[in-house]
């Protein structure tokens, strides 16, 4: 049974989609449908929500909101592994911990050296600058997950 990999990463970043079909050119069930809204998605839920005088607060509990939110879930459980493309926010970081605190590994595809370090990525398997090293890394790691 191919492995399952959860693509995590920014609406906004053109580069979510190049990792997936990289990852599925190697043969692994890659999860990225949630990019298909495109980038301005949660700009326009928000102002949706917003126009109905809802807060944040409500509008995380409104309907849209929580069927999006159980389908990315579904998804995240059902994955084997996780990679988050940078650079990406503060959900697909949640989601990144998420998938670590469930014990599966977890990889973060850098877009270049960080101008600033932040040592919590020690919760991922492995970080990337590349690729190549990436799929690679996936190839050998992901061989070992049941």
């Amino acid at each position: 049974m191919k492995k399952v990999i959860y693509v995590i990463g920014s609406m906004r970043n053109p580069m979510v989609v190049d990792t997936a079909a990289q990852l599925r050119a190697l043969g692994y069930d890659v999860f990225d449908d949630w990019f298909a809204p495109g980038p301005e998605a949660d700009d326009f839920w928000q102002s949706y929500a917003r126009n109905r005088g809802q807060s944040y607060k409500e509008a995380l509990g409104d309907y849209h909101a929580r069927h999006v939110f159980e389908f990315d879930k579904f998804h995240l459980d059902r994955a084997d592994a996780a990679v988050l493309v940078m650079p990406a926010g503060r959900s697909a970081h949640i989601e990144l911990g998420y998938m670590a605190g469930k014990g599966k590994p977890v990889y973060v595809l850098f877009d270049n050296e960080p101008e600033r370090y932040d040592i919590m990525y020690n919760f991922a398997t492995d970080v990337f600058f590349d690729t190549g090293e990436l799929c690679a890394a996936l190839k050998e790691e992901l061989a070992y997950v049941n």
